[in-house]
């Protein structure tokens, strides 16, 4: 198993920017009902976990393979084994957003492909 951290950084510091510009543009949709039970009592949603079974998706929103394995790691986070086909690759949760039930990764089938082969 190849590990992508330091190369999928890249991709999880571009995200920010994005959702930066996002709010620039103007305001926020209303949350989802779905997440409003959680916020109301100060926790998380459940649904915004990366979990085991998970598809992933990749920044085109075309699901390109499955979270296999999430494991815990010191201070607090945690690393996702990803199966895409027969590659796999490690990626800390953190570089993921989940979306309607997805994990997605802010990179195309072919650019991780392509990191994979170096």
């Amino acid at each position: 198993m190849r590990s992508m951290l330091p190369l999928l950084a890249a991709f999880a510091l571009a995200a920010p920017a994005a959702a930066f510009a996002q709010d620039a543009a103007g305001p926020a949709p209303a949350p989802s009902d779905a997440a409003a039970p959680a916020a109301a009592n100060g926790g998380s949603a459940a649904a915004s976990e990366v979990t085991v079974g998970q598809s992933v998706k990749d920044n085109t929103g075309q699901v390109i393979g499955q979270v296999a394995e999430v494991k815990p790691e010191a201070g607090g986070k945690a690393t996702a084994t990803i199966k895409m086909g027969a590659d796999v690759f490690a990626v800390d949760t953190a570089a993921l957003a989940v979306e309607d039930g997805a994990a997605v990764i802010n990179a195309s089938q072919a650019e991780i492909q392509a990191m994979l082969k170096k």
